[in-house]
C-alpha cells in the first residue's frame, strides 16, 4: 500500500497520525510546494512582527517526519493527476517530457486554499505580495526596512493579520475594502465598528466601500495605487489580502468531482474511489446549515485530515460536519466569531449586548431553540468556549437564554439536565 499526500499542513499531519495508528509499515509521502517542514501558517504574522522566531513556527517537532517513515518531496508543484493509472504529475523533467510520476494507491488532497488575486494592473509589480505563506512573510521582512507605507488590499481576516504584523514594525498602513465594514464575513457591522475605531486609534487608515483598480510603479517596482474613485494613495508596499479559494486548479481534468472546492462524503472520500481530501480544499458539511462548503479552518483541517488518514488505512470514522470559526486580536481587541452570523430566512432571533463605548459586544443567535451563532467582541470573547460546545452539541438553551449575555455566563447557568449529561458522559 503506497499512500500519498499531496500538501503539507494541519490535514496532512492529521491523516498522517492516523494512518500510522491503524498501519505502522506501509509507506507515507509527502509533496509540497513549499521547503519548509509542517509549520503553523497562523504565526506568519507574528513572524512578521517579529514576536516569533523561525524556530517556533513549526505544527510538529523536527523528526515527526522520520518517526513516522514518512518521505518527503518538497519545493515540488503537483501539475496533475491520472486518477486512472493512479499517478500524480510534477513539474520537473520526466518521462517524454511530461513531468516526473509518483504513484499512488491511496491519495490525500490536501493542498488547502491560494490567494485569490483580482486582475488588477500593475499587479505583478515588484513590492507586490499575498500573505498566506511562510515566504511571503519572509519577502516582506527582506524589504520592511525600506518600507515606510503599505496598502493592505482587503480587510477581512488575512488583511487584518497582514495589517497587525505590519502595524507592529512600525510601518504606515491604509487598507482598501470593497465591502462597507471591516471584517464583513466575520463580524456583522456593529461589532465591525468597533472593529475599525480601534485600527485607526491605532493609526491605520481605514477605506470602505471602495476598491484598487491599479497598482502605479517606477519601472517595474510598485510605488502607489489608484482607486475607483481616482484617489491616489503612494505606498512602497502592497499586500494583496481579499481571501483565498481552494487550490484544485491541477485536478479539473482528474474526473475527480469539485464545486467550490473537492467534493467528499462523510469519510472525506471523493467520487474517485481511493482518492480522499481534507482540509481548505474540501467542501465537506456544515452542520449548520446541512450544506457542504469549504471551511478554511485550521482545527478542521486537522480533524478532516485525521478521518481521511483514518479510512485510508482501513479504518470507518465519519465526519460529522463542522462550522466556521473566526478568531483575531487586532488592534488590542479580541474578536471571535462562531457559527452563522448572517441569519437568512425565517426562525432565527438575535440577542444583543452592545457596550461599543468600551469596545464590547456580544451577539448570540438562536434558532429552535438552539445557539446557531455568536459574534463576541472585548471583554466577552473568554466565553466563547462555552458557547462553542453549546452549539457543537445542538443544546437546548431556552431554560437559560436569559443569562447566555452575562459576563459571567457559564456551565454553571445551563440547565440541570445538561450538567448532568456532562458530568456523566464518559471520559
Amino acid at each position: 500500500m503506497k499512500y500519498l499526500i499531496i500538501g503539507n499542513s494541519a490535514a496532512a499531519v492529521g491523516a498522517v497520525e492516523a494512518i500510522r495508528r491503524n498501519d505502522k509499515g506501509n509507506p507515507i509521502t509527502i509533496i509540497s510546494d513549499e521547503p519548509h517542514h509542517v509549520y503553523s501558517r497562523p504565526l506568519i504574522s507574528y513572524l512578521l512582527a517579529g514576536h516569533t522566531k523561525k524556530d517556533k513556527m513549526y505544527y510538529r517537532d523536527e523528526n515527526f517526519y522520520k518517526e513516522n517513515n514518512v518521505e518527503t518531496v518538497f519545493n515540488k508543484k503537483v501539475t496533475g493527476v491520472d486518477t486512472k493509472k493512479k499517478q500524480v504529475i510534477i513539474e520537473g523533467q520526466g518521462a517524454r517530457g511530461k513531468g516526473q510520476l509518483i504513484d499512488y494507491d491511496r491519495l490525500l488532497i490536501a493542498t488547502g486554499g491560494t490567494p485569490f488575486v483580482p486582475p488588477i494592473k500593475g499587479k505583478d509589480r515588484k513590492n507586490v505580495y499575498t500573505f498566506t505563506k511562510w515566504s511571503d512573510a519572509e519577502e516582506i521582512i527582506k524589504i520592511s526596512k525600506k518600507v515606510q507605507k503599505a496598502v493592505v488590499i482587503g480587510a477581512g481576516m488575512i488583511g487584518l493579520k497582514a495589517i497587525e504584523g505590519l502595524n507592529a514594525i512600525g510601518i504606515d498602513v491604509t487598507v482598501v475594502e470593497l465591502a462597507p465594514e471591516v471584517l464583513s464575513r466575520a463580524l456583522d457591522r456593529d461589532a465591525s465598528r468597533i472593529v475599525q475605531r480601534k485600527m485607526e486609534e491605532a493609526g491605520v487608515e481605514v477605506i470602505t466601500n471602495n476598491e484598487v483598480v491599479e497598482i502605479t510603479g517606477k519601472g517595474n517596482i510598485a510605488t502607489g495605487v489608484v482607486l475607483r474613485d481616482k484617489k491616489k494613495i503612494k505606498c512602497d508596499l502592497v499586500i494583496v489580502a481579499i481571501g483565498v479559494i481552494p487550490n484544485i486548479g491541477f485536478i479539473k481534468d482528474s474526473g475527480i468531482k469539485i464545486n467550490r472546492g473537492v467534493v467528499v462524503d462523510e469519510r472525506m472520500e471523493t467520487n474517485v474511489k481511493g482518492v480522499y481530501a481534507a482540509g481548505d480544499v474540501a467542501e465537506a458539511l456544515n452542520m449548520l446549515t446541512n450544506e457542504k462548503m469549504p471551511i478554511p479552518i485550521w482545527p478542521l483541517a486537522y480533524r478532516q485530515g485525521g478521518i481521511a488518514g483514518d479510512n485510508m488505512s482501513g479504518g470507518s470514522l465519519v465526519y460529522k460536519g463542522g462550522f466556521p470559526m473566526n478568531s483575531i486580536e487586532f488592534p488590542g481587541v479580541p474578536t471571535i466569531s462562531i457559527g452563522i452570523i448572517e441569519p437568512r430566512g425565517e426562525g432565527y432571533e438575535s440577542i444583543i449586548k452592545n457596550d461599543a463605548a468600551n469596545g464590547n459586544y456580544k451577539r448570540i443567535i438562536i434558532k429552535n431553540e438552539r445557539l446557531v451563532g455568536a459574534i463576541l467582541v472585548g471583554d466577552d470573547v473568554d466565553r466563547a468556549g462555552i458557547l462553542t460546545g453549546l452549539i457543537k452539541e445542538q443544546t437546548p438553551v431556552t431554560a437559560f437564554k436569559d443569562k447566555l449575555l452575562d459576563r459571567n455566563f457559564g456551565f454553571v447557568h445551563t440547565s440541570r439536565e445538561h450538567r448532568r449529561e456532562k458530568l456523566e458522559k464518559p471520559i
